[in-house]
């Protein structure tokens, strides 16, 4: 059977009720709360320009430079001109906003059902019915390959959104592989290597809605924790901000460009790099006054495979960092305990000591 999360209130119906406080359950203790202004200039994540790649060799090779950089010390960069239509994505921002718009009532009919894992309108993560709650809402579904789609969500998503889902899912999977063999190229790799390594490879959604919240320094809108999957491609929906990275010790907001996504790398990653890229906590804070909506597309190995370090990253001076898992194993794992940091990549670290090597 698949993972599942508890089910719990829908914070979306809750904000409605105009509170002036929020309910118990998302009060966070001292040492979890978000620090909401920041009084010192911060740095932000790298740019890249996927343009860049196409010019002339000089100026290519200064970006992968740029993405190497971005990979191995931030994790985490923008990317601008990416290429996807910017038609397609207004739709898909729209279509996103209409869905949380919908009646309670007909956002139910996609809800998560038990037994099924956690795709649908929910939330996931929830193991116990002691641990604090997210403020946010979120639909989650797998959008490729088709043959993996639950029969009652993709197919009953309103139109024109799924339509418009269907065509940014597959420009998204086009784009994924081509940062993933740009990332081979960055490590000298070969790039047959690292797509083997995702196989077929599938993709997934998960839509995320952060309504305004009358007390925002007590509540998290999303646990501070690292992606489980490969690669994470974030679409900014509206001009509220709430995404912040885990950078030297300090929380960095992101203020998103115009029609840029937002990449992120994920514990897959780092574990398929042997460490060279890393995948970086994240969190996501809510607003007073205005909600804040993203879509994140994430794109990982297919379920056929075994996921470890690439062989060719792996020597007697660089030995392996990993255990070699399969990838359903490693999601049910991942899946089975609260969103929490860098947790279970840690569960399947090599730990390494002069004389020993201890799994």
């Amino acid at each position: 059977m698949e993972p599942t999360s508890l089910a719990v209130p829908f914070v979306q119906e809750i904000a409605k009720e105009e509170l002036t406080r929020v309910p118990d359950r998302y009060v966070r203790p001292l040492d979890e709360r978000p620090i909401i202004s920041f009084s010192t200039p911060l740095p932000q994540v790298p740019v890249i320009d996927l343009s860049k790649f196409l010019s002339p060799d000089l100026i290519g090779g200064s970006e992968l430079q740029r993405l190497h950089y971005a990979c191995k010390e931030w994790g985490f960069f923008q990317l601008i001109n990416h290429g996807v239509s910017t038609s397609l994505v207004e739709k898909v921002k729209r279509g996103a906003q209409d869905f949380f718009n919908l009646p309670i009532e007909e956002k139910k009919k996609l809800r998560q059902r038990e037994g099924e894992g956690v795709e649908g309108y929910g939330q996931v993560f929830v193991v116990s019915q002691e641990q604090k709650l997210e403020w946010a809402d979120m639909f989650f579904m797998i959008t490729l390959p088709p043959q993996l789609r639950k029969p009652y969500l993709f197919p009953n998503i309103p139109l024109p959104f799924r339509d418009d889902l269907e065509a940014y899912s597959a420009e998204l999977k086009k784009l994924a592989i081509q940062m993933v063999d740009l990332m081979a190229n960055a490590l000298n790799v070969e790039k047959k290597e690292i797509r083997e390594l995702f196989g077929e490879g599938s993709q997934s959604m998960r839509m995320n809605y952060y309504p305004p919240c009358p007390q925002p320094e007590l509540v998290m809108g999303l646990n501070p924790h690292s992606d489980g999957g490969g690669l994470t491609i974030l679409l900014q929906i509206n001009e509220v901000e709430g995404l912040q990275i885990k950078k030297d010790g300090s929380w960095i907001p992101i203020k998103p460009l115009p029609n840029a996504f937002i990449i992120n790398l994920g514990d897959m990653m780092e574990v398929m790099t042997n460490g060279i890229y890393r995948s970086i906590e994240h969190r996501g804070t809510v607003n007073l006054e205005k909600e804040r909506l993203s879509i994140a597309t994430f794109y990982n190995p297919g379920r056929e495979i075994n996921i470890g370090p690439a062989p060719s990253l792996v020597s007697p001076e660089t030995p392996a960092l990993f255990k070699t898992i399969s990838v359903p194993e490693y999601y049910r794992g991942y899946l089975s305990r609260e969103l929490r940091g860098k947790s279970y990549l840690d569960t399947i670290k090599i730990i390494q000591n002069q004389d020993h090597t201890f799994l």
